[in-house]
């Protein structure tokens, strides 16, 4: 067999013009939070931020997105933490996702937040992507968007002009899009702390271990004196946001942590959702889906909850 002519190799064709794997673009690395906010709002609309890229990149090698400019963060020192803040947990836009897993502050104050991220893709993956660039992108089928939806906290957003705070029941607003204005990027979240004793179940089913959940479910519940006196319920894959179902939590407040609390409220969660159909599943089946997996969160969240603290 002819051995091809280098002509068909692909350095040679980038170095004749031809079509790379992602569209060109401008790299810029910012040394801070600050940097990286003037040059978002220098280079405008047609710019990105690059934390750990585990989103972006896929996105611009299939072409569906197309940045004239990334703008570098890794090297920002000061977008790098992880840790207790105030009685919550602080995240960093540039700290990696197994580091925040297996963060001793993030075992203790949102162990919700630790079982998602241990679900997201192999341990290589999470070692590069960041928490708070999968909360930024708004996935609705993602598992970090869901547990943050869940416990609760706020986004802190800089811009040219400065900072600000945004609630995370605000913050998620469709399909890919968040409540960021143009030119802000998201510094750090702030996860909320529950009381002591509180337990946590978080539960997602795909085709693979490799695949996008077709739907998860993530909830928090605390008990006093034998029942159930905070609860939070979310579930992803079955609509264009992490979806908060009051009408779930509103069945577990005053109950006990039974089998027949949780199914009723299981019911509820998946009662008048409206999920989409694709070639992973129908809507019918997200919408079983989303049942049976917010019944056995909550089964495994009052397994973990110690009660009244």
């Amino acid at each position: 067999m002819a051995r091809p002519s280098r002509s068909n190799y692909v350095p040679d064709q980038r170095l004749q013009g031809g079509p790379m794997k992602s569209p060109p673009f401008e790299y810029h690395r910012a040394g801070s939070a600050a940097e990286a906010a003037g040059l978002l709002g220098d280079l405008g609309f047609d710019a990105r931020i690059l934390a750990g890229g585990q989103s972006l990149i896929p996105l611009m090698n299939l072409r569906l997105a197309a940045p004239g400019h990334l703008v570098d963060i890794t090297r920002a020192a000061d977008l790098a933490g992880c840790g207790a803040n105030g009685g919550g947990l602080h995240v960093g836009a540039g700290a990696r996702q197994r580091t925040v897993e297996l963060h001793a502050d993030t075992l203790a104050t949102a162990p919700v937040l630790a079982e998602a991220i241990s679900n997201a893709g192999q341990v290589p993956v999470r070692h590069q992507g960041t928490v708070v660039g999968s909360i930024a992108h708004a996935d609705p089928s993602a598992e970090m968007p869901a547990a943050f939806r869940a416990q609760g906290g706020t986004v802190t957003a800089q811009g040219a002009g400065g900072s600000r705070e945004i609630a995370s029941e605000d913050f998620f607003e469709g399909y890919f899009t968040t409540a960021l204005q143009e030119g802000e990027l998201v510094t750090g979240v702030t996860v909320d702390a529950w009381p002591a004793g509180t337990g946590h179940g978080f539960l997602e089913f795909s085709v693979t271990a490799e695949s996008w959940p077709i739907a998860l479910a993530a909830v928090l519940i605390h008990t006093s004196g034998g029942a159930i006196d905070r609860a939070s319920v979310v579930l992803g894959g079955v609509a264009e946001v992490p979806l908060r179902r009051p009408e779930a939590e509103a069945i577990l407040l005053g109950a006990e942590p039974t089998v027949g609390a949780f199914e009723a409220a299981a019911e509820a969660a998946a009662t008048d959702i409206e999920p989409l159909s694709d070639s992973f599943g129908s809507g019918a089946y997200r919408k079983k889906l989303a049942r049976v997996l917010t019944r056995r969160a909550l089964t495994a969240a009052a397994e973990r909850a110690g009660g009244e603290a």
